[in-house]
């Protein structure tokens, strides 16, 4: 099997804090922010809820589409969440039955 890269979002709750990036492994990373291992925004506004991800095939592909939605005004981005999950769950919680 291929190796994925995911551009993922976390968020500190619904319409809260926003934080995009890109990661070769989603599960290690999202538990990094969970735990505050990544010291930061993410840990700094409590962004550790998996809103939204996307599997890419390269890396280069994942930094590119994570700087593009770094990119877009908050708006886009909280319909890029909504079309998917529009109650902002937490998609770690779940994340097993689709990686």
């Amino acid at each position: 099997m291929a190796k994925r890269f995911w551009v993922y979002i976390v968020a500190s709750r619904k319409n809260g804090a926003i934080y995009a990036g890109h990661t070769d492994d989603l599960a290690v990373r999202i538990w990094q922010h969970k735990t505050g291992e990544l010291p930061g925004f993410t840990d700094k506004y409590g962004c550790h809820i998996l809103v939204w991800c996307e599997p890419l095939d390269t890396r280069d592909q994942a930094f590119r589409r994570e700087r593009q939605i770094k990119d877009w005004r908050r708006s886009w981005k909280v319909q890029l969440i909504e079309a998917r999950n529009p109650e902002w769950n937490d998609l770690y919680d779940t994340m097993n039955n689709w990686l």
